[in-house]
């Protein structure tokens, strides 16, 4: 019996099911239910609340989720090696637990929930950026989640957070800072997963704001940022060139100096950026 619930301790689950961490699902399995626990707590009061989970595994932070009050968890799983050992979840939570087999990517997990909805993930590193990228900007706003909580690898967590001017600033920085508080709630070593990941890892809390700091269109801003820091050494007026013409005379309508580097530009010029250029 575990500290948290009457299933037995991961390492015991992982026995019986034959699962290993898979590097091609980007998988690093946290085993030490307390700091599951403790992730799950960093979501906030899940009493009330649906939770989406990415990537589930044998199931530790799932349980965390669960023990700690989440009225329904629906979690999704593209390993289906992974699915027996949470049907075993499911079975000593009755009605609470949802396991969807697919990949999160493709899966339209908005039609599994009701709100209000959190996201609390152990994301796979090789699709947490990407999944990241797409809550924040839907084109309507507020969106459907109240807030992500959220796994990366250090460095990732690190841009998430970061302010102009900083060598982590960029397009992750300025998508979750545009219509979002973002913090870092805690810190795991590497040595805390199995296998043990080459680099440490954060938790970032991502708290949905009523409404953008600043108006622009969703898809036009992530572009453009892309575009920009994807060659951040360069002056804007080379990195954008190919988004109009007149480039020079579009980024001074926005406030910005052409000859200017992406890293030195605040979020609100960007978003005036992004403006101007929908108007084309």
């Amino acid at each position: 019996m575990s500290g948290i619930d009457s299933l037995p301790p991961l390492r015991e689950v992982i026995a019986e099911h034959g699962l290993s961490a898979r590097k091609s699902l980007g998988q690093n399995f946290l085993l030490d239910l307390n700091l599951t626990a403790k992730i799950a707590r960093s979501a906030g009061d899940l009493t009330g609340c649906d939770v989406l989970e990415i990537g589930p595994g044998p199931g530790g932070l799932t349980r965390g989720l669960l023990a700690m009050g989440a009225r329904r968890v629906v979690a999704i799983e593209k390993d289906t090696r992974c699915l027996p050992a949470l049907q075993q979840i499911a079975e000593a939570y009755p009605g609470r637990l949802e396991v969807i087999s697919g990949d999160a990517l493709e899966v339209d997990w908005a039609a599994h929930l009701n709100g209000p909805i959190r996201v609390c993930a152990n994301l796979p590193y090789n699709v947490g950026t990407e999944l990241l990228v797409r809550w924040l900007t839907p084109e309507t706003w507020p969106p459907l989640w109240q807030s992500l909580t959220l796994m990366f690898q250090r460095e990732v967590a690190e841009r998430i957070v970061a302010a102009p001017g900083s060598k982590a600033y960029g397009r992750l920085a300025l998508l979750a800072q545009w219509r979002a508080e973002a913090r870092i709630v805690m810190d795991l070593p590497a040595r805390a997963f199995t296998p043990p990941p080459k680099v440490n890892s954060a938790v970032v809390h991502v708290t949905a704001l009523p409404e953008p700091r600043y108006p622009a269109p969703a898809e036009g801003l992530s572009k453009v940022v892309a575009a920009a820091f994807n060659q951040r050494r360069k002056m804007l007026r080379s990195s954008l060139k190919g988004y109009a013409p007149d480039i020079e005379a579009k980024l001074e309508e926005a406030g910005i100096d052409p000859t200017a580097r992406a890293e030195t530009v605040s979020l609100e010029r960007f978003c005036a950026l992004a403006r101007v250029l929908a108007r084309r």
